[in-house]
């Protein structure tokens, strides 16, 4: 079976000091049984083949990556770690640093760990992000907890959006043919280092629980109503034109990648990398009107943001494409041989890394099955992350669980230390505030749940 686009342009980028690995983590109030657990994940996999692929191999000058199919796994990917006082960051430090062999089937691996005096427990999922994304973790996680409790884990329909006077994909609004060049041709702004260890490899994480942000009405006019997913891409851009503000980087435009999945979430989910990214340009949304670009931003500059931003990503998810684009669509043409084709793609992202985006933002939104695993019961919190390669070295992911927003900052440790990470993810929590329609005053919602950030994790620890 062919790598897909996505799956080799991945392959073409991998480097031992930037693992590639999707680093998925849920909460349970209980503790499964270890053999019913590792039968359910076996059994998960086998009814979603497509996770048990391992690659074909093969020489460099071929003209195709291959997956091939295998008839169950060739390593029991299922492991259960002594329990420890540290053994949630050490599960976190392998799931950053160790990325699931593409030689043998599944380019996965499940942990459960336990932390005595502690209730519950943490399943620690890690895949090999050439092979699956987070959904598809989900989806196998889905399945598993169902063939473990026995009860199914159906996906919940998605959210109802009222339908509203305007246009159902409103028209985008064409630049002039001199602001659409000098938009081509500005480098897109990159988070300032902020490191004592510059050049380290690996990456650092900080995962924080908050309150959903308060959502706004919707306008009088009809126009798209902003969601979430808008009041977060609003948060990266006061978040990255604060932290270089206060670290003397001139502006520059703030780009945000955005994966968007149009799979459904039933069993019949295509398995694999199945997003297409798609790019927010703050700097289209602000060339009739500057941001708010203050250290304190105006609240009226950033309500007229979100909602700017909620009218663009509207289109942006209305309007199909391929998944990588046109430039992902050349270089994996099966031309050259393949070894070429690695030499090329890396070339290509060097010489475009000035105008790469500035980070990735990758939100699940609220997640859409119970992960319900019997005695052991529902999923309390599940966070995920995506690597941080450079030159963005930073990437962001959401996902909401029981009425919480559960927030992952991963980053190279070429770009961000654990203090300098844990800076930037208070500065993300407070710009995230100022984009609800009370502002950083409206305070969070009634009810338990900690909203201080977890503490950073070195490496994962």
């Amino acid at each position: 079976m062919p790598f897909p686009t996505i799956d080799e342009i991945s392959r073409h980028f991998l480097r031992d000091d930037e693992p590639e690995t999707v680093h998925v983590e849920v909460h349970l109030p209980g503790q499964p049984d270890p053999e019913r657990l590792r039968d359910a994940f076996h059994a998960a996999l086998r009814a979603h083949p497509r996770t048990l692929v391992r690659q074909a191999p093969g020489t460099w000058w071929r003209r195709r990556y291959e997956w091939e199919l295998a008839d169950g796994p060739d390593l029991d990917p299922v492991a259960f770690p002594a329990p420890a006082a540290d053994a949630l960051a050490r599960a976190r430090a392998r799931s950053l640093a160790r990325c699931p062999p593409l030689d043998a089937a599944p380019p996965v691996r499940l942990e459960r760990v336990v932390t005595p005096g502690e209730p519950g427990c943490v399943l620690v999922l890690t895949a090999h992000h050439t092979a699956l994304d987070a959904q598809s973790c989900m989806r196998v996680l889905a399945t598993t907890a169902t063939l473990y409790g026995g009860a199914d884990n159906p996906a919940a329909p998605p959210p109802v959006r009222a339908a509203g006077g305007g246009p159902a994909a409103p028209a985008r609004p064409a630049p002039g043919a001199l602001a659409g060049l000098r938009d081509a041709l500005t480098p897109s702004a990159r988070f300032a280092p902020d490191t004592r260890t510059p050049g380290a490899g690996g990456n650092g994480m900080v995962l924080l629980d908050l309150p959903v942000p308060a959502r706004w009405p919707r306008p009088a006019d009809g126009s798209a109503r902003p969601t979430v997913n808008d009041q977060l891409l609003v948060a990266v851009r006061l978040t990255a034109a604060r932290w270089n503000l206060r670290h003397g980087r001139p502006p520059a435009p703030v780009r945000v990648t955005m994966p968007v999945d149009d799979r459904t979430r039933a069993a019949r989910m295509a398995i694999g990398n199945g997003t297409r990214l798609v790019d927010v340009d703050f700097a289209e949304l602000e060339r009739t009107e500057p941001g708010p670009a203050a250290d304190r931003p105006d609240p009226a500059a950033v309500a007229r943001l979100v909602h700017r931003t909620a009218a663009l990503t509207r289109v942006l998810k209305a309007t199909p494409a391929a998944p990588m684009r046109a430039a992902g669509t050349v270089l994996t043409a099966p031309v050259l041989p393949v070894g070429a084709r690695a030499v090329l793609a890396r070339a290509v992202r060097r010489a475009a890394g000035p105008w790469t985006s500035t980070t990735l933002l990758s939100n699940l939104g609220r997640i859409a099955f119970p992960l319900d695993f019997a005695d052991a019961g529902r999923a309390t919190a599940v966070w995920f992350s995506a690597p941080a390669r450079m030159p963005r070295g930073l990437a962001l992911t959401c996902a909401s669980t029981a009425g919480r927003l559960h927030v992952a900052l991963r980053w190279s440790r070429a770009l961000l230390d654990d203090a300098g990470g844990a800076a930037l993810a208070d500065l993300f929590t407070r710009s995230l505030a100022l984009t609800s329609p009370a502002g950083p005053d409206a305070g969070p919602p009634p009810g338990p749940g900690a909203t201080d950030p977890v503490p950073p994790t070195g490496g994962g620890t």
